[in-house]
């Protein structure tokens, strides 16, 4: 105990009380870069060591595997032994460990299996074809974000509320239809593993009188991030005897568009009157200014708890505001700062250059290609969602459930066996028909002669495949099994054909998931080596980035990058309708959310913050002209400088011509529309510049982007409203400043 006592004694003294706290419930509203996982794990360590909980009573809860697998690390650091027996993982892992274990219970079969997201997808598709609707209202990917959605809020297909609309009736048959497969066969989605725990408890008095018995504490990282089942599902496990631990920010709950409910953080004192709050609000991260700009921002939402961030260290350097003619400007100036930057000798990975939306990294990924500087994009395809990955771990979710309709329908015809989309239709026919699935149709249509001539053989053949690998795995080790399927199923030849370096990485991809299942060789918690493994690979999917070898700079969306922290940040695009997001506009809710974006963009930044905007966006396919973002506005004047361009050559900016060259300046505060010299194009015309607002007789309003030339030869380009942009000779447009 000497040890970890002296360990939390170095903490600071809100830490200390939420590490300390012996309070029946805690709520610890942890700022951004507050400490919050340093304080959650000594906290974890802290009970353990008290004797105020065992490992195997202490259950710790959070949102990612990668998350789930740093606490566990810190623990093993804070503890004298390691922390056998503790159950810490994500509420996916944890819910998927306890179907496992009650399966009966449960109602499942006892090899169910994973569906991700696109297996999800294939199944909902199917569904919508079998039951013959071809609505215009019908959109497969709706349907799943309807099916999820409902799931989410704990509400099963035949409690799905009567609706009037066309749409709503078919969504719900579709998810009735939908639940009936996924229990024939066995498939359990992301959302059904969260609901059926939630109905393990609420069905089960004894299995859920067992785990409240067991755990003594219960720990959830992210609480702002919970949906309604999730917390339901806590609220029932804790019940009147466990102990809750919450850690969260209600000021970066940003993911309410996928079911996380912001109230839940803002509710638990209510649900539980004796919760102790202690607020963590010393940031060790980020700038003074920063900080005071982040607290500004946040600051206009209402019905928070309520935090102030402050910093022990330095002030730091201003604001950076630059107000771009469009977006090519903005791209331009973006990358020229980042040049700069890397000139002085930062390192590019640690440059994150932020945007709302993914449409906005076009022109800004073209303007840091021509000045070759290598950069990535975070949240590329992540390993387990690569093909081939997912053609191999088809073929061993076959060797381990021949019900697996999803995986079945994946690898039937890959590589190509002759096996056509008429043969599989009558597949799918018969197995609706007769209530089960692919595979046993299959058996079925060669025992009668429903498939015949190529069709039947290829598909007789692919079942021997399957059953001779399955034959095989009882004699050796998993990895080997998965060498196996690579050589056996063709994948290894099928990807030869696509050119030497995609071949090689995509064969470089399924060795690497051999080299991952050597992991799940031994200490798979008494599952088999291969059920533990394609469950790990299913709730693992989407955890891991793409790797780079090459040090480069970061783009990512907002939503991305929360989490993360870099010591230059770019935040680009902070106009409004593009953020906050026009979708947002409607309601405070929504309004609220982009502003908690806002807020964990700016605490993303540690050293330096540069945030812009366009005074004209050609986005979606339309040019727009779009007010400096209200989040621009919200920050005191005194902490930001604006940053101007002298312009030293002239060029068409909005061509996407890269070839000019700028030069910038900084002066303090403001944020209006800055006033440049135009240089030598504009020299002779005293009442035009770059900016200018100018009224043509055809094309009506716009904005003066660039200017070349000289004399009677000079040529503007103007970003017209509605109308786009055009290139003009100055002496015959009759334009008009306004």
């Amino acid at each position: 105990m000497s040890d970890i006592v002296q360990r939390v004694a170095k903490l600071n003294e809100p830490q200390q009380q939420a590490v300390k706290s012996d309070a029946r419930h805690l709520l610890v509203l942890a700022g951004a870069g507050s400490g919050k996982t340093s304080v959650l794990t000594h906290r974890m360590a802290w009970l353990i060591e008290s004797g105020q909980a065992a490992p195997h009573g202490t259950l710790a809860v959070t949102f990612t595997n990668k998350a789930a697998r740093e606490m566990r690390l810190r623990l093993e650091e804070l503890l004298p032994s390691s922390p056998h027996g503790m159950w810490i993982g994500t509420f996916h892992g944890i819910a998927h460990r306890l179907l496992k274990a009650h399966w009966r219970a449960a109602k499942l079969p006892e090899n169910f299996q994973v569906m991700d997201s696109d297996d999800q997808h294939r199944l909902v598709k199917r569904i919508i074809n079998e039951l013959g609707l071809k609505d215009d209202l019908l959109d497969s990917r709706k349907v799943q974000w309807f099916i999820n959605g409902q799931k989410d809020e704990g509400i099963r297909a035949q409690f799905v509320t009567n609706s009037y609309s066309q749409q709503d009736k078919l969504f719900k048959q579709i998810y009735m239809a939908y639940e009936a497969l996924c229990q024939r066969t066995g498939m359990v989605d992301f959302g059904e593993l969260l609901l059926r725990a939630h109905e393990l408890w609420l069905n089960n008095p004894p299995v859920l009188a067992f785990y409240q018995q067991q755990f003594q504490q219960v720990l959830v990282d992210e609480f702002q991030d919970t949906n309604s089942v999730q917390y339901a599902w806590l609220r029932v496990l804790c019940g009147d005897q466990v102990k809750l631990t919450v850690v969260g920010d209600d000021d970066q709950s940003i993911y309410g568009w996928r079911g996380a409910k912001v109230e839940n953080i803002q509710q638990i004192q209510q649900d539980y009157p004796d919760t102790e709050l202690v607020r963590l609000e010393q940031n060790y991260r980020s700038t003074g200014t920063i900080l005071e700009a982040a607290n500004a921002v946040i600051d206009n939402n209402t019905d928070r708890l309520g935090k102030e961030l402050w910093t022990a260290g330095d002030k730091g350097d201003p604001i950076k505001l630059y107000a771009a003619f469009n977006e090519i400007d903005e791209a331009r100036y973006i990358a020229d700062s980042i040049e700069s930057l890397l000139d002085q000798g930062t390192n590019a990975s640690d440059i994150a250059l932020l945007y709302r939306s993914n449409a906005q990294s076009r022109v800004l990924e073209e303007a840091l290609i021509h000045l070759q500087i290598p950069y990535r994009i975070y949240g590329g395809v992540r390993f387990y969602e690569r093909q081939e990955v997912r053609n191999l771990l088809s073929y061993l979710r076959l060797v381990a459930s021949r019900n697996d309709d999803a995986a079945f329908e994946r690898v039937v015809n890959v590589p190509a066996r002759g096996i056509g989309a008429k043969s599989l239709e009558n597949i799918r026919i018969v197995a609706r028909d007769q209530g089960s699935s692919l595979w046993d149709a299959v058996t079925f249509m060669l025992q009668n002669g429903g498939l015949k001539g190529k069709a039947a053989g290829a598909v007789a053949a692919f079942q021997l495949l399957i059953n001779e690998l399955d034959e095989a795995s009882e004699d050796m080790e998993l990895s080997e099994l998965c060498k196996l399927a690579i050589e056996a199923s063709g994948l290894e030849a099928h990807y030869d054909k696509e050119g030497k370096e995609k071949a090689i990485a995509r064969k470089e991809n399924m060795q690497e998931v051999v080299n991952a299942s050597k992991n799940y060789e031994t200490n798979t918690e008494g599952l088999p080596p291969l059920m533990a493994f394609l469950s790990e690979a299913s709730l693992d999917a989407g955890d891991a980035q793409a790797d780079v070898d090459e040090d480069s700079i970061h783009l990512m969306t907002l939503h991305s990058a929360k989490g993360l922290e870099f010591i230059q940040v770019f935040m680009a695009g902070l106009e409004e309708n593009l953020f906050p997001h026009r979708m947002s506009m409607d309601s405070s809710t929504g309004l609220a959310e982009e502003r908690r974006l806002c807020y964990v963009g700016i605490t993303r930044a540690r050293e330096n913050l540069t945030l812009s905007y366009a005074e004209t966006r050609r986005l979606f396919g339309s040019e727009t002209r779009n007010r400096p973002s209200r989040f621009i506005q919200e920050i005191p004047e005194e902490l930001v400088d604006s940053v101007r361009p002298t312009l030293k050559t002239t060029s068409t900016f909005a061509s996407g011509n890269y070839g000019s060259s700028n030069s910038y300046r900084s002066s303090k505060g403001g944020f209006s529309a800055r006033n440049s010299d135009m240089g030598n194009a504009l020299s002779e015309h005293e009442s035009l510049s770059l900016g200018s607002r100018v009224r043509h007789p055809m094309f009506g309003e716009g904005v003066i982007v660039s200017a070349s030339g000289q004399g009677a030869n000079v040529a503007v380009t103007v970003a017209f409203e509605g109308e786009g942009v055009k290139e003009l000779m100055l002496q015959y447009a009759k334009l008009e400043v306004i």
